[in-house]
């Protein structure tokens, strides 16, 4: 099920929530990671690969033995007993991007209620106010937020780093991307925590697609359907694992691939909603 489709669908289900068994939660929080992160940039790094492969970031450790991200998201690694990486999710669409559907409306002006520590600590930019306006908006029982991290990948900085014009460079992960999702998320998660919330919502950070394992000769990387990592907290999530493998270069799942439609099938299982017998299989990341 492409993005487009499983949030029309989902926006159809929500306003009714007929409960499917025993919901995991009653909240979901979607972040759409707009231009596609590549994974072996962010969340699924292969440092023993060739040099035309690794990219030019080190993996850092996390507050969970084993689990390794990137250097651009340091707040991010004292988080990672809170949320799962799925790093092998695959989809068989055409590389293309979705046209995004903007679903987070209202919640600006009474944002800055917050106090300015709190609103500096998600970051003074679009995405970083729209993770606090999420926030807010679930506390006050919202139960399906969507904040798209871009409004396009033109000539604007994004995750996609094809390398040339109008595009971005991979250099941009460090220097904006990847700082601007590191405080905006993990404040969220922060939040969440504190406040008695994650338990009762999921937080689900992914992207179209992810991106060419062997770096391109502009010095990016381009679309890749063939394996990206999905970033999943609370609602019934445990914490601190990593569900799937893919391969030494991070081309292809190579263990427990996980088909796209089975990221929204877990939303869904996760928010108690109703499936069909062709729905496909949550991903066993629940406690």
């Amino acid at each position: 099920m492409r993005r487009r489709e499983f949030l029309q669908s989902s926006a159809a289900a929500i306003p009714g929530l007929r409960m499917s068994g025993q919901a995991r939660g009653d909240r979901c929080i979607l972040l759409n990671l707009v231009g596609g992160p590549s994974q072996v940039d962010t969340w699924d790094m292969k440092p023993g690969a060739p040099s035309d492969y690794r990219g030019p970031f080190r993996p850092i450790r996390t507050n969970v033995s084993g689990i390794e991200i990137s250097e651009i998201f340091p707040r991010m690694a004292k988080h990672a007993d809170k949320y799962a990486l799925v790093r092998s999710v695959w989809n068989d669409a055409p590389p293309l991007h979705g046209a995004g559907e903007k679903q987070l409306r209202g919640g600006d002006a009474d944002m800055f209620s917050e106090p300015e520590r709190v609103r500096a600590r998600y970051g003074e930019n679009r995405f970083g106010r729209s993770c606090l306006t999420a926030r807010r908006l679930v506390e006050s029982g919202t139960r399906f937020v969507t904040v798209n991290m871009f409004e396009t990948v033109f000539d604007e900085t994004t995750w996609d780093i094809h390398g040339y014009s109008p595009f971005s460079p991979i250099s941009c992960y460090r220097d904006h991307v990847g700082p601007m999702f590191d405080a905006a998320y993990s404040s969220l998660l922060e939040d969440l925590s504190d406040r008695g919330l994650l338990a009762s919502t999921l937080v689900v950070a992914m992207g179209e697609f992810g991106r060419t394992p062997r770096i391109n000769p502009t010095g990016g990387r381009d679309h890749w359907p063939g394996c990206s990592t999905v970033v999943m907290a609370g609602g019934g999530v445990r914490g601190g694992q990593i569900y799937g493998s893919s391969d030494k270069v991070g081309a292809e799942p190579r263990d427990n691939p996980v088909y796209a439609g089975r990221v929204a099938a877990t939303i869904r299982y996760a928010l108690g909603l109703p499936g069909d017998e062709n729905a496909h299989e949550p991903i066993p990341i629940f406690s």
